[in-house]
């Protein structure tokens, strides 16, 4: 409770901002929000985890439309008055549903669209939240409440210089434990909405899992010459790292002629 300002600034403006349970360990904080919200400016970007409301409410303030969904009423609706707060609700497609459920029906429909259109494009499917052109895929699904930080335990490198000195165990998250789909499934999932995705996670997740999602066929399809890379955003709030935003395609820096 002492750091819900962190999460909403707002968050004592009358009549304040709301929270779950779950969404007190698992909003992401604001000033973090709106750093990844300013890296992924576009039309339209697709929330698929929007729980409370924070990220969305961020992207609010630089994409032209948000799509947010939620497997719970509740949160929806607690998501929906906070962002009546902060002024932006008008430009948020709140959606009460899974998000594998959406990605299959959007896909479905690009995929009817592109075998009836006459040299049209997604974008003249129509205005609906299904059939709009997604630019970017946020994913911050559930990682299992505080218990991510378990992990698997793995030995630390000693520090050079200091032989006095036991190495410790630092824990490493693995993304077959995200839900509703493993880590990697769910991201092939994304990358087949758009090749712009960013993915928030634990601050301990296994790194050598994170560069196998990019395989290398599509690696290679980057075009220029180069191999398609991914860029690793550490997220500290002070002296503590809270989490890591990885983006990938034209969201990595440096790959902007990634961006379709």
């Amino acid at each position: 409770f002492y750091q819900r300002h962190r999460f909403f600034s707002l968050y004592s403006e009358p009549p304040g901002c709301l929270l779950d349970t779950e969404g007190w360990y698992s909003i992401t904080p604001e000033a973090i929000a709106d750093q990844i919200a300013d890296r992924c400016r576009c039309d339209t970007v697709l929330d698929a985890f929007c729980g409370v409301g924070g990220n969305a409410i961020a992207f609010a303030k630089t994409c032209q439309r948000v799509i947010a969904l939620d497997t719970d009423a509740t949160r929806l609706a607690l998501a929906r008055h906070n962002a009546q707060i902060y002024g932006v609700a008008d430009r948020i497609e709140f959606i009460l549903t899974d998000f594998v459920a959406f990605a299959e029906a959007y896909l479905s429909r690009v995929d009817a669209s592109k075998q009836s259109a006459t040299g049209g494009s997604v974008n003249a499917l129509g205005n609906n939240a299904s059939s709009r052109k997604i630019d970017v895929v946020f994913l911050s699904p559930p990682w299992g409440g505080p218990s991510y930080l378990q992990g698997t335990s793995r030995p630390a490198s000693p520090v050079k210089g200091s032989s006095d000195i036991s190495p410790t165990e630092h824990p490493t998250y693995s993304l077959a434990s995200i839900r509703p789909l493993p880590g990697d499934e769910l991201f092939a999932l994304s990358r087949r909405i758009s090749r712009n995705v960013a993915y928030y996670l634990p601050r301990n997740t296994d790194l050598a899992e994170i560069g196998a999602l990019v395989k290398e066929e599509d690696a290679l399809a980057a075009g220029k010459g180069k191999r398609e890379k991914i860029e690793i955003e550490e997220e500290w709030m002070g002296n503590k790292l809270k989490a890591l935003t990885c983006y990938f395609g034209g969201l990595a820096m440096g790959q902007g002629h990634l961006f379709d």
